[in-house]
């Protein structure tokens, strides 16, 4: 029988873990399975769990996951940025430096294939977050169901020169005190499709693995999020003057889209906010996202 690693991703001081993680132990321990739950206030902490899903060593040195192991991993998730914060690591942990990349990995892969997981939603009601997108089981007995008896879905990661990674997607671009779009200026490529040259005036921009990010303040950006096509789809709204004859030139906005590999973010007018699985930041300099095909995956009932 399988043994079951339930992680929580906890802000600030350790807490005890939420009712769903603790059903969903006790699901698992009927089931027979031997579960450690895990709640993690650092790095360091989800560092020690992935570090169990290691393979053992290698003529070249490198660190590499299990691909047989029967170690299975629960992640208890109150956000995507939560489930985003162990992906990132599991991606620190097994990508294995550019000078010694090995012969194995593809030419549009930078990390091997992350280990499984299964996504406990800790809200069960929620439909927009990346559990719901995917449709995969939110309650929890149908998580430990699924981590011990389910198929695994390989999912498409985007991987960004920041050091990060993300699961769902990105929403570049503020809002003021009343929820509207604060126009922005910068230039955005998608692969050798340039989406605004950094002279448009853009109130958002969409960078989407998934369908998170589908609309803003009402206006439909993203239209076909796949994470499992190996590329990344990407809008960017500006609006543009409408002129009409003896009338008042009205605006509307008008919506660019592209696919491709790759994605790129210029900034022109100092800090620039974004939304980066939920996580806001901001960027100064240039921001370039990509795609890694299949390189994490999910649990599916």
């Amino acid at each position: 029988m399988y043994d079951v690693v339930l992680l929580s991703v906890a802000e600030g001081s350790p807490c005890s873990p939420r009712v769903p993680a603790l059903a969903c132990a006790d699901a698992l321990r009927d089931a027979g399975a031997r579960v450690d739950i895990v709640v993690a206030t650092s790095d360091t902490e989800i560092d020690e769990v992935i570090r169990r899903f290691d393979a053992g060593p290698r003529t070249d040195g490198l660190t590499w996951p299990d691909t047989d192991s029967k170690l299975r991993l629960v992640v208890a998730s109150a956000a995507d940025g939560q489930l985003r914060a162990v992906v990132r690591r599991m991606v620190r942990r097994y990508a294995p430096p550019p000078s010694r990349r090995p012969a194995e990995l593809t030419d549009d892969r930078t990390v091997p294939d992350l280990p499984p997981l299964a996504i406990l939603p800790l809200d069960g009601d929620a439909t927009t977050d990346l559990a719901g997108q995917l449709n995969l089981p939110r309650t929890p007995a149908a998580v430990a169901s699924a981590v011990l008896t389910g198929s695994v879905r390989r999912l498409d990661l985007l991987r960004s020169d920041s050091g990060s990674v993300t699961v769902d997607g990105a929403l570049v671009g503020g809002a003021d005190a009343n929820g509207r779009a604060v126009p922005w200026r910068g230039r955005v490529e998608v692969d050798d499709t340039v989406l605004s040259d950094g002279t448009d005036s853009i109130l958002a921009c969409a960078i989407g693995n998934s369908g998170g990010y589908a609309e803003f303040d009402g206006l439909p950006l993203l239209t076909d999020g796949d994470p499992t096509d190996g590329r990344v789809e990407v809008a960017v709204a500006v609006p543009a003057p409408v002129k009409r004859r003896f009338r008042t030139t009205r605006v509307r906005v008008e919506v660019r889209r592209a696919r491709g590999r790759a994605v790129s973010v210029l900034p022109r007018d100092g800090d620039l906010p974004f939304l980066d699985d939920g996580v806001a930041g901001t960027m100064s300099r240039k921001r370039s996202w990509w795609t890694e095909p299949g390189a994490w995956a999910v649990y599916v009932g």
